[in-house]
């Protein structure tokens, strides 16, 4: 199986399965010297676990599976810093129940990716999915952390933030960063968070599930982030957005909008702002990124999360045996996500800070003194 690395000079690899005894992932190309935060590594990884709850109360949208995804640091750190060499970290999985998947040994999940993983390898871990677990992206999120630290290293400005835009069909009505973390479906907006987590309750009674949008929006990075044709700034955001495995779709700015406006509504005039003649844009509907390159003004794109495909309905399906593939009926077992939005904000956070660290490295030789 190739296609488990990302990163040019910033490079991850994740391994390991959902129900396997552990996953984790291998970080080479850190500069030696940069103070690592263990804590905010532990932190990120809080955000992203399963069987979290909210002001003490159960949370409708996330699973009820409860992993600490404690973070060990196997490599690569000594004392607090980077030796400039590979970090590796190991998060272990202590709370596998691979009997409520024991049905599925011949039978496929309708919108997983079980018939697509045998129809290309003719075997597959059926435990949860395997590499395509969402559970994989734990280990996405302890390397993502690892880059928002070289990111600030380099850019002390950089911020990147994403939160729930709409989930169950609702959208936010307004944006205030400060809400994200004070509701269960990390939205920017308190009262229509409140309408999404009773609408998610609703459709979990139901036994069925949601999807949603989520953004993001990145600050402080400035003008020149980028290369301009096959590794476009945005190019590379999406693939690694794209990587998410709940993820459906993405547009930056205007996104898809721009395909009904004119040029002179599209395009972001310019100006030159103060006795400093700093360019400044009356618009951002390039979504800060032009011709592949970052203009300085945000970055900002949303993602389109499908509703999670494990649901408990009855479902058709089709089993495989040694007569070939037969018809069959599915109720799905086990224990699972209702809406992904609240979990997935840290992971598409995470994968946005790893590209911007790449290309961050990329830059001149002379920048990077500042790492330390």
């Amino acid at each position: 199986m190739a296609g488990n690395t990302i990163g040019t000079i910033f490079r991850v690899t994740t391994f390991g399965e959902s129900h396997g005894s552990a996953l984790g992932c291998i970080i080479d190309g850190v500069p030696a010297g940069l103070a690592i935060d263990e804590a905010k590594i532990q932190a990120a990884l809080d955000r992203r676990k399963p069987g979290q709850s909210f002001a003490g109360q159960n949370n409708a949208a996330v699973t009820s599976r409860k992993e600490d995804d404690k973070a060990e640091i196997l490599s690569g750190v000594f004392e607090g810093k980077t030796e400039g060499t590979p970090i590796a970290f190991l998060i272990r999985n202590t709370s596998q129940r691979s009997k409520d998947y024991g049905n599925l040994a011949n039978t496929f999940r309708p919108g997983h990716a079980d018939y697509t993983y045998y129809a290309k390898y003719g075997f597959r871990d059926y435990r949860g999915g395997g590499r395509a677990s969402g559970r994989e992206t734990a280990a996405r999120v302890a390397a993502g952390e690892v880059a928002r630290q070289v990111l600030c290293a380099l850019y002390p400005e950089a911020n990147i933030t994403a939160f729930t835009l709409r989930a169950a069909g609702i959208e936010g009505k307004s944006v205030d960063f400060g809400a994200i973390e004070k509701n269960p479906l990390r939205a920017a907006d308190l009262e229509s968070a409140k309408k999404m987590a009773e609408r998610i309750e609703e459709l979990r009674r139901e036994g069925n599930s949601a999807g949603g949008v989520v953004k993001c929006v990145v600050t402080g990075i400035g003008a020149g982030l980028g290369e301009p044709v096959f590794s476009k700034l945005d190019a590379e955001i999406a693939k690694a957005i794209l990587s998410i495995g709940a993820v459906k779709g993405i547009e930056f700015g205007a996104g898809f909008d721009a395909a009904d406006m004119t040029g002179s509504e599209n395009n972001d005039e310019m100006r030159a702002e103060g006795e400093s003649g700093k360019v400044v844009f009356t618009s951002n509907n390039a979504g800060g990124i032009l011709g592949g390159i970052s203009s300085g003004e945000a970055i900002e794109f949303k993602a389109a999360i499908k509703p999670v495909p494990s649901i408990f309905k009855q479902q058709q399906t089709v089993a495989v045996g040694e007569c070939g593939f037969t018809d069959t009926d599915l109720v799905i077992e086990g224990r699972h996500d209702v809406c992904l939005c609240p979990r997935i904000v840290p992971v598409i956070e995470a994968m946005t800070a790893i590209v911007l660290a790449d290309f961050a490295l990329q830059q001149p030789l002379s920048d990077l003194h500042k790492i330390r």
